[in-house]
């Protein structure tokens, strides 16, 4: 079972920056969230950010070599997780930073695909193992990342219930649905169906499966895939699920979905934070990392 995982970090953060009228925040809060990147806003206990989890349940789930992309600007990554550009100890995890460069011409990163191919092309020992990529702004269970490792097959994502996420029908409604067969290969990622074309998206159990960005990827046969994905042509970005689509029209069943029903906490605008405190308080009273 492969130990690298890269964490997706260097993003704007648009949606978290945007002005809201929810009441619910502290002055801190409110600043933190319109100047740190998304997995550094202070939700835990004495102010420690949601990335404490993310790594918590990284180190549960058997990894040992963590690669966070930042961007240009995020040095506070460094106070957080280690001073050095590698090899930082983090609680018995190996951590270390990849800068995600945004290209001349743009304001803004180029999206996840981009990402993670600044990453390889900087730590280019990845093109040659397997490995896990994950936002920073979600919590993902121990379990899931686990079943990353775990599984058999080159290439995979955790496949989620769409039921049990505990968001809002309107914010479900824009999650982009993946298509699998009977045997949980991925066959397509559709963006925003129709509520009468939802239907014909259910997997063998009857279940609308999601994607949280939450992949496992053979590093040697994704790389050519990454360098030549093309930009999305609304969002201006090049996005994974693309990368993913594209390998699968070569490679046909090279990838499946990991079923999975549990909710993913996450951290995209400034009314989650409180949401996202609520389910630390409850669900992880102390970080025992020992």
């Amino acid at each position: 079972m492969h130990r690298n995982l890269i964490i997706l970090a260097g993003g704007a953060s648009s949606r978290m920056k945007k002005q809201t009228s929810f009441k619910g925040l502290s002055d801190e809060e409110i600043e933190q969230a319109n100047k740190r990147s998304k997995g550094l806003i202070g939700v835990g206990p004495n102010g420690r950010p949601l990335m404490d989890y993310l790594l918590y349940n990284v180190k549960l789930a058997g990894y040992k070599k963590v690669y966070i992309i930042i961007s240009e600007q995020g040095e506070l990554f460094k106070k957080f997780y280690g001073n050095s550009d590698k090899d930082n100890d983090f609680h018995g995890l190996d951590i270390s930073f990849a800068i995600q460069y945004i290209p001349a011409g743009r304001a803004k990163p180029f999206g996840t695909a981009d990402a993670v191919f600044q990453a390889v092309e900087q730590y280019p020992e990845l093109n040659e193992d397997y490995y896990t990529v994950c936002n920073s702004d979600n919590l993902y269970s121990s379990e899931a990342l686990f079943a990353l490792r775990a599984t058999s097959s080159q290439n995979a994502f955790i496949s989620y219930d769409r039921d049990t996420m505990e968001f809002s029908s309107e914010r479900i409604s824009r999650f982009a649905l993946a298509k699998l067969d009977e045997t949980n290969h991925l066959l397509d990622i559709v963006e925003k169906p129709s509520q009468k074309e939802v239907h014909n998206y259910r997997d063998i159990e009857g279940k609308l499966r999601v994607s949280m960005n939450a992949f496992k990827f053979n590093g040697s046969a994704i790389y050519s895939y990454l360098k030549n994905c093309p930009v999305h042509p609304e969002r201006n970005e090049k996005e994974l699920p693309t990368v993913f689509l594209n390998m699968l029209k070569d490679y046909p069943n090279e990838a499946i979905g990991i079923p999975f029903s549990e909710h993913v906490p996450d951290l995209t605008a400034k009314e989650d934070i409180v949401a996202v405190k609520e389910y630390l308080n409850k669900h992880y009273s102390k970080l025992s990392w020992d």
